[in-house]
């Protein structure tokens, strides 16, 4: 066949793929830009704005204010009676990495053995998880996807170093296009001393010393000092020596932005013993720490604001860690650790849920804490934990155009958010779950 016949085969093949799916072709086309006008503005970086235009060119917020001229070439979506906020940021999540928790071939979230920091969650991550869609139409517009952080979704099961957290856009047909920070921090399970283990074969609770069980956990502790110091040394030689006059490993080429302090280390931890001795560890090894999980991190709220270590919370619903304390306890710990002056995140620690995350924020608030804290703690104050808040977090002219435009509070469950911008792009809020509504609810009746 002729090279000119295959290439206008070709060319009628892509315009054909083009007709059927106009979504592909626009993704290569400049970003439109549109303007949302009359609109209450939330910008989180001051005061609301009454009667607000915002205006979106490039894939950015190129203006936002009162009075501001529209450009004729803009799609002027009149947000009149509508409030505007910056999108949803969930800090810890496994989107992208685990689909269906029961069928092994969906789920790539952890890989084998303990330590594994040169995994980055991004090259696993699936664009065309059902997840993602579903938790984007609650208003969700970046997410942190965590390999073996633990959560609902992953059973708690992810090593010792998990790899490299990325911090993705929801909405792409590629991980090049969802890409924010393609490592965004070190995920490091923190041991813990377990006096008891539930063996699944039994079902029964079996009991061990305590020195034993201290032993185990001194174990653990040394070899994550082993690794942090021999990533040092690799650092060293990766910047004082020559390439050819040391191995190269892989592992801790990984590691070394970690223990040069440019890159964070999101731990894992819960009780306040293994917090004290995490916070301890790190800031004897100069490590920058920022705290996940933290159920008693009021225990210690002292220590983290003096050492400058921010948390990021699990869902507020779930059961205090002992049985004698207060029905309440993980519900008023955000109010304690605002009045203490720690700076915190809310997170779903999965995907199941994640779509709940401003009510999550909301239930803190009935117990406390201050609205626009709960606010910021699931837009501004996890950008600025990862150091993103330079482009998402606020509405800010130069900042990225992802936001929300609502119909009230979007902390409220009876809250619907009517448009959604990702990158500056109006993107939609179809999804399985709605498909789903629609087609069950046109269910004729039973006779």
């Amino acid at each position: 066949m002729k090279t000119s016949s295959i290439i206008r085969r070709i060319g009628l093949m892509l315009a054909a793929v083009c007709a059927l799916s106009g979504r592909a072709c626009a993704q290569s086309q400049p970003s439109a830009t549109y303007a949302l006008t009359h609109a209450k503005i939330f910008t989180l970086a001051g005061s609301a704005i009454e009667d607000g235009t915002l205006l979106i060119r490039d894939g950015k917020i190129a203006a936002v204010g009162v009075g501001i001229e529209v450009p004729a070439e803009a799609q002027v979506i009149d947000a009149k009676g509508l409030q505007v906020y910056p999108g949803i940021f969930d800090s810890i999540t496994q989107m992208g990495l685990r689909e269906i928790g029961a069928v092994s071939a969906t789920v790539d979230s952890t890989e084998t053995g303990n330590y594994n920091p040169d995994v980055v969650a991004a090259a696993a991550v699936s664009p065309s998880s059902e997840h993602i869609p579903v938790t984007r139409a609650a208003g969700i517009t970046e997410v942190l996807a965590v390999p073996g952080g633990g959560g609902f979704d992953s059973n708690g099961s992810g090593g010792v170093i998990g790899g490299q957290a990325s911090a993705i856009h929801l909405a792409g047909w590629t991980i090049d296009e969802m890409l924010i920070k393609k490592s965004a921090a070190m995920v490091l399970n923190w041991p813990e001393i377990e006096t008891h283990t539930f063996d699944l074969t039994t079902f029964s609770r079996k009991e061990k010393p305590f020195s034993e069980a201290k032993q185990e956990y001194d174990k653990q502790v040394n070899e994550i000092t082993d690794w942090v110091e021999r990533a040092r040394h690799y650092a060293l030689a990766m910047e004082k020596g020559s390439a050819a006059r040391y191995d190269r490993d892989l592992k801790l080429e990984a590691l070394a932005p970690v223990v040069r302090g440019e890159l964070p280390l999101l731990v894992f931890a819960d009780r306040s013993r293994e917090i004290r001795n995490a916070v301890e560890f790190c800031d004897k090894q100069g490590l920058r720490m920022i705290l996940a999980g933290g159920s008693e991190a009021y225990k210690v709220k002292d220590l983290l604001r003096s050492k400058s270590v921010p948390v990021i919370l699990r869902p507020l619903l779930t059961l205090p860690l002992d049985e004698d304390d207060s029905y309440d306890r993980l519900l008023s710990q955000p109010a304690e650790l605002a009045a203490a002056g720690v700076k915190f995140a809310f997170a779903s620690f999965d995907n199941s849920f994640a779509r709940r995350l401003g009510q999550n924020a909301a239930n803190a608030v009935a117990y406390g804490l201050p609205y626009d804290e709960a606010l910021k703690a699931v837009t501004l104050y996890p950008a600025r934990i990862f150091g993103l808040d330079g482009q998402i977090g606020t509405l800010e002219q130069g900042k990225i155009a992802n936001l929300i435009v609502t119909n009230g509070d979007p902390l409220e469950l009876t809250t619907d958010v009517m448009y959604l911008f990702i990158r500056g792009q109006r993107t939609s809020m179809d999804n399985r779950h709605l498909r789903l509504y629609e087609k069950y609810s046109k269910r004729p009746k039973a006779q």
